[in-house]
Parts: C-alpha cells; sequence; structure tokens
C-alpha cells in the first residue's frame, strides 16, 4: 500500500485537468443539496453534510432531552466522521489532483448512496426509527467521503457540502475589489450548483417521492463516468509528447494564477488589519 500510495505521488500531472474538475465539482455541490434536503424532510431534520447545523441541534436536543432526536444528530455526526476517515485513507499518499484513486473513492461514494436510495425504495419512502437513523448514517458517510474527494481536487479552498466558506471568500473578494470577482466564478458556481440541487431535490419529492434519493446517486455517479471517460480521452497518443507538455505547463500556470488570485485577497486583509491598528 505504501509503494503504490508513493507512486501515485510521483505523478506530475493528474488524470483531469483545472478546468474540468471545477465543472464536476458544481455538479457535485448539486449532489449535496439534493440529498440534504432529501434528509432534512424525510430522515428527522438531520443534514448529511452541514455538521455545523446537526450540532446545533443536537446542543439544542442535549437540554430537550429527546432521546430520539440525541440519536439522530449523534448518527449524522458521526457518520460524517465516518466518511472522512474512510476516504482520506486511500488518498492519504496520492497527490492533489483528480486521480484514478479519486475515481475509486467515488466509486465507494456511488455504491453508498445507491444503498440509501434501495433502503428507500424497499421501505416505501416510510422508514421507522432505526431504518432512518442507518439511511441518515449511509448519507452522512457518503457526504462525508465527497467532501474528501473535493478537498483533494487539488483546486484551492474548493468545498461542495459546506459552502459558507465559499459566501465568505466571494463577498470579501468583491468589497476587496469588484473587479476580481473573476477570480470567484468558480465559488458562485458551486452555490448556485447547491442550490439548483436543493431545488431539483424538492421537487422530486413532490413529484416522485420514492425517486428522492436516487437523484443524488445519479449526479454523483455522472461525475464519476464524466471523470473516467475524460482520464482516458486524455491517454489517448492524440498529441506528441511535446505538444501535451506545453498542454499541462499552460494548465499548469493557469492555476498558479488562480491561487495567485486568490491568496491576494487574503494578504490585502492582513495589510488592511494593520493599518487599521496604528
Amino acid at each position: 500500500m505504501r509503494v503504490a500510495g508513493v507512486q501515485d505521488a510521483k505523478f506530475v500531472h493528474p488524470d483531469l485537468s483545472h478546468r474540468a474538475v471545477a465543472r464536476l465539482l458544481v455538479v457535485l455541490s448539486a449532489s449535496s443539496g439534493c440529498l440534504d434536503v432529501f434528509c432534512v424532510t424525510q430522515l428527522g431534520g438531520f443534514f448529511a453534510s452541514v455538521i455545523t447545523g446537526n450540532l446545533v441541534q443536537l446542543g439544542h436536543n442535549l437540554v430537550a432531552v429527546d432521546p430520539r432526536l440525541l440519536s439522530g444528530g449523534s448518527v449524522a455526526v458521526g457518520g460524517y466522521a465516518v466518511g472522512v476517515a474512510a476516504g482520506t485513507l486511500p488518498l492519504r499518499h496520492a497527490g492533489l489532483g483528480w486521480r484514478s484513486r479519486t475515481q475509486l473513492v467515488t466509486a465507494a461514494q456511488v455504491l453508498i448512496l445507491v444503498g440509501v436510495a434501495g433502503g428507500w425504495w424497499a421501505t416505501g419512502g416510510r422508514p421507522g426509527y432505526p431504518a432512518s437513523l442507518v439511511l441518515l448514517f449511509a448519507a452522512a458517510t457518503a457526504s462525508g467521503i465527497q467532501s474528501v474527494v473535493t478537498i483533494s481536487s487539488g483546486i484551492p479552498h474548493a468545498t461542495t457540502t459546506y459552502l459558507t466558506g465559499s459566501l465568505t471568500s466571494i463577498v470579501r473578494g468583491v468589497v476587496f475589489d469588484p473587479h476580481r470577482f473573476a477570480a470567484g466564478a468558480a465559488g458562485t458556481a458551486r452555490l448556485l450548483g447547491l442550490l439548483g440541487g436543493a431545488v431539483l431535490g424538492a421537487v422530486v419529492l413532490r413529484v416522485a417521492p420514492l425517486w428522492a434519493p436516487a437523484l443524488a446517486a445519479a449526479l454523483v455517479a455522472a461525475v464519476l463516468a464524466t471523470a473516467i471517460a475524460i482520464s482516458r480521452s486524455r491517454r489517448l497518443p492524440s498529441r506528441s509528447p511535446g505538444e501535451d507538455e506545453q498542454q499541462d505547463h499552460r494548465e499548469d500556470r493557469a492555476d498558479q494564477h488562480r491561487a495567485e488570485a486568490a491568496q491576494a485577497i487574503g494578504e490585502e486583509d492582513e495589510h488592511g488589519g494593520r493599518g487599521t491598528h496604528r
């Protein structure tokens, strides 16, 4: 396992380009919005990915001393933690970027979401209390895995499950320099993807409630299928080695410029803070 991890880390260029990964993360954000709508409305009012909200509800339920709600909050937070651990183990020695290991971890997430959809279908959309806890745990585990996939995707500060930080960065960037709004375009797209996924999930719950969790699984499966197709096309000898190196170099420079633009916002904030304290 250790040798394989070292070999993965030696790859300079990932299987997918920065631009392709950024677009796939928008779809993952949509799947997160869809899954959270399902969990909040059908599985006891807890999120699959928004751990902040789950902890607040858990704290409230500690005072209310409601065993059922306490169990739901604990299951949601615990399932997410298990997902993060499960996603981190196979990716801990791999380099940043979307790689073959990333696809394997994403495939595991798809299987878990298919299990959630199958469990929901088997209970006719009316699971009992124990079954609801199992479904919530599985959904939270899938969200934890997705968070790890997003962090390891190679895009700085990207998230697809908890987007409070993305909104904060976008607003701060516009306040510092409105002309740099383009630097936060990827974060804006993920925010809109989350909102769109939530709306789509709510519509499916109204029209065909038995298919609601299947939609989240389908979105992640589409991301996986697209990533596999793109990675295979990039491996085809359609260009000479020199052209491949030039294209990879251009992509690396573009990624570096985006990272420098995001870092510049933080540096301006630091300088501004110093000026305030003088």
